[in-house]
């Protein structure tokens, strides 16, 4: 059965992989490390999804001129443990070979830095399901606004399937960034949006297990 866009793209942390605490865990321990109060539970859990930069200023109110040197020592202590410690969600790596064996193009569609990205999808032997990553820049300073424009560069980079594309992803980033680009969003229930999160963003349908999202991607929305 083949399935029903030609382009599916996949938000990372969330959705295609548990970080199983290493985001929430480093930001944390970031946070302490340079003298700031330590974030509920809550609190890191909303930080999951959107730029590191952007939740850090924003969400817990580090002022801007310590906010790249959190976010080294975060940077630091999740790639020397971080990444060992995400695992791909259950079913997951079966969905996108089954879609990309069927003749979709799977890509990658992350607010994570694009080599950062990469480097995780390699740790978990993920990175040759993907036709292409794409994310932040290395240059964190200067980090892309919002999911649209790493969307859009997804979008340009298969024009021969950009026309039927949508998106999978766990926050309202995602739905919002794919709406943007006149493209559907599905949502997975499994990552770390809040109780209707999705739903309100505007998501085509939330799905609540691999199984159920390659039926989807299948049977079209």
């Amino acid at each position: 059965m083949a399935p029903s866009h030609s382009l599916i793209l996949f938000d990372l942390d969330g959705t295609l992989v548990d970080p199983a605490g290493a985001i929430t865990g480093g930001i944390r321990a970031a946070l302490v490390a340079h003298g700031f109060e330590r974030p509920d539970d809550e609190t890191l859990q909303s930080m999951v999804g959107p730029s590191l930069l952007a939740s850090l200023t924003s969400v817990v109110g580090v002022p801007p001129d310590r906010v790249l040197d959190v976010m080294s020592t975060y940077r630091a202590g999740y790639v020397s443990t971080g990444m060992a410690q995400s695992r791909p969600y259950p079913g997951m790596a079966a969905c996108v070979r089954a879609l990309a064996a069927e003749g979709a193009v799977v890509a990658v569609a992350t607010q994570k830095p694009e080599w950062l990205a990469e480097e995780l999808l390699r740790a978990q032997g993920l990175l040759g399901l993907f036709a292409s990553v794409h994310g932040s820049p290395r240059d964190e300073s200067s980090t892309v606004s919002g999911k649209e424009p790493i969307i859009r560069a997804a979008l340009d980079a298969h024009p021969g399937a950009a026309g039927n594309a949508v998106m999978v992803g766990d926050r309202r980033h995602d739905v919002e960034g794919a709406v943007a680009n006149g493209i559907p969003c599905i949502g997975v229930a499994w990552g770390f949006a809040a109780d209707g999160e999705l739903d309100d963003a505007g998501a085509a349908i939330v799905v609540r297990s691999a199984d159920e999202l390659l039926e989807v991607l299948r049977g079209g929305l």
